[in-house]
């Protein structure tokens, strides 16, 4: 974008001025340290979608001589009317100067055009020294708006909201760490409503990152579908020679084969979540998560685990139904009719029947081991045998997706991420489930999915994602 607005995010040393450029910018990499003086020069952060900046942040040092930048400034103006000129006089002949340093970089930027995005921490007092900040900053006669970035537990906002709405024509309380999305565009629209040049472009970054962000959550759900399929499908394999096959017991068979199977399965889940962090442009997240476990009787997973993240009896019951009359469905359209939807019924009760008993423990992959042919044995482990394993990867996917979503750049603390204490997939309509159990049951048959089933397949997926969306929002 052309005319790309600029914002300087400027104020007091370790007020949270990082963090609002971190947010605002969708950038992690950008240094956050609770002691004074992390950014000792201006540093710009364009936030760019699809190639094309939509607005600049840059990131300055904290001020350090308020007081003396003003007495100056006092001091060398004639009138209201020169008070911009003599702000980039101070700048000009004070970049040498070790003393005001960290000033100049702070004003080179307002100097140069940019908007101001003035950062305060509302858990301290308002004091003088802030005033000869706020002061400098109106000489400057840039479009300017304050945010009130409450860091600790203290609370002042709204003696700092009296303050501040004496200098600045917008002033907002903002948590860099844990603002949500809507608003930063807030932000956005209140800065395009201060200077007439920046409105246009500002509206149009708005709609930018709204897409995006919609964008983001189709390829999240791309992304999970496709990893789903590979987990559920995965065969591990292994030939054997006569001599191997006789001395190898199928015991010892079987236990290699399952570690590589679930070895698999956890670099696939990991490779996922990797993914999906980088999609939101998050590439410095600690995460802590349960792994996938063995149990001790070589369950799939520990019970806790299955009953978090799996789905209800209830639930495998009106799945299973919905899966086993399409199958019934198709046998039907092969005798043109005449079974008069009988054998529709009766897969639909089959299936529905085999998900409600057996949904109490998950099904092991099987071990097979053909025949001897032409001194070969061919041993597989795999795929799924159980939906319920579908329906675990499923629930930690989707988990993590609303993590990472709702997750600010800011944020430096540990992506803790515990099991769900709901069946929350119960709110899902009854075609998603279907697509869901459709595709579950098409992947453990080891059989490849077409185009359309991988198409709806992800679109359920997706729309479980809103699903659990509204259910975690609706319980803050």
């Amino acid at each position: 974008m052309d005319n790309a607005p600029v914002f300087a995010v400027v104020g007091h040393p370790n007020k949270g001025k990082s963090s609002v450029v971190a947010t605002l910018s969708q950038n992690d990499a950008i240094a956050i340290a609770l002691e004074p003086g992390t950014t000792r020069q201006r540093q710009a952060y364009p936030l760019t979608v699809d190639g094309r900046t939509l607005y600049t942040l840059v990131d300055t040092p904290g001020f350090q001589r308020p007081r003396r930048v003003l007495e100056w400034l006092d001091a060398h103006s004639v009138s209201a009317s020169d008070r911009a000129e003599t702000v980039a006089a101070f700048v000009t002949q004070h970049r040498d100067d070790a003393r005001f340093t960290d000033e100049c970089e702070l004003l080179t930027p307002l100097v140069e055009g940019a908007g101001i995005i003035y950062v305060v921490d509302g858990s301290v007092p308002y004091s003088a020294e802030h005033e000869a900040e706020m002061s400098i900053l109106r000489w400057t006669g840039r479009p300017s708006l304050a945010l009130i970035n409450s860091i600790g537990p203290d609370d002042y906002s709204n003696t700092w909201q009296a303050a501040l709405g004496q200098f600045f024509q917008v002033v907002r309380k903002f948590d860099a760490v844990r603002a949500p999305f809507d608003q930063h565009l807030s932000l956005l629209r209140a800065f395009g409503q201060l200077e007439p040049a920046w409105e246009a472009p500002l509206e149009q970054a708005t709609g930018f990152l709204a897409d995006q962000r919609s964008q983001r959550k189709t390829q999240a759900a791309r992304l999970i579908a496709k990893a789903l399929e590979d987990i559920m499908s995965h065969q591990e394999k292994r030939t054997l020679t006569t001599n191997q096959a006789t001395e190898t017991s199928e015991q010892t068979l079987a236990d290699t084969l399952r570690r590589s199977w679930y070895h698999h399965q956890r670099r696939r889940e990991q490779t996922l979540r990797v993914s999906i962090e980088h999609l939101y442009q998050h590439k410095r997240i600690q995460r802590q998560e349960a792994e996938l476990e063995w149990h001790s009787d070589h369950d799939l997973f520990s019970e806790d685990s299955r009953r978090a993240w799996s789905v209800s009896r209830r639930y495998l019951a009106t799945a299973g139904f919905g899966a086993g009359a399409v199958g019934g469905a198709g046998i039907d359209a092969l005798t043109f009719g005449s079974s008069l939807g009988t054998v529709a019924l009766v897969g639909g009760i089959l299936g529905a029947a085999g998900s409600y008993f057996y949904g109490d423990r998950l099904a092991l992959p099987a071990l097979n081991i053909g025949t001897l042919r032409d001194g070969l044995k061919t041993a597989t482990f795999g795929p799924v045998q159980d939906s319920q394993f579908g329906y675990v990867v499923l629930g930690r996917a989707v988990d993590h997706w609303w993590h990472i979503s709702h997750r600010n750049h800011a944020g430096r603390d540990q992506l803790d991420l515990a099991p769900a204490d709901s069946h929350w997939l119960e709110n899902l309509d009854r075609k998603s489930r279907q697509d869901i159990q459709r595709a579950f049951d098409r992947f453990r048959k080891h059989r490849t999915p077409d185009e359309r089933l991988r198409v709806t397949f992800a679109a359920a997926v997706e729309q479980a994602m809103t699903v659990y969306d509204d259910w975690r929002l609706n319980r803050t």
